[in-house]
């Protein structure tokens, strides 16, 4: 099902992905609770993101609002395991569900609701 990567891009496109997803999960939790809640996970969401965003601040625009701020560096994040892992990999595309994070994701819950 995979191609035959070193596992170390496996772990990069992981680190990468958990990185990605907790910034969009920082977003999503600022919906409902303010950054400066003491909410267990909202402190957590801060506490883990805030280095991204402090190394992205130079290049992040100050128009953009506070709350989405996270999801702007996200998008760097994105960017850089949809177009650039793939390029330095010599494919042109790699399509969708192509992320090695996702689709393990995506194949649990197949499995789980008896997809195969």
């Amino acid at each position: 099902m995979y191609a035959n990567f070193h596992p170390m891009v496996y772990l990069i496109d992981y680190v990468m992905g958990v990185i990605m997803w907790t910034l969009i999960g920082r977003v999503a939790m600022n919906i409902f609770q303010r950054e400066d809640s003491n909410f267990f996970f909202m402190k957590i969401f801060i506490k883990m993101t805030d280095p991204f965003i402090k190394i992205f601040a130079f290049i992040t625009p100050s128009f953009i609002i506070k709350p989405l701020v996270p999801l702007y560096v996200a998008w760097f994040f994105y960017m850089f395991r949809f177009y650039l892992m793939p390029y330095l990999l010599g494919y042109s595309v790699m399509g969708m569900l192509s992320f090695p994070l996702e689709s393990e994701i995506a194949i649990q819950i197949y499995q789980i609701f008896g997809k195969n």
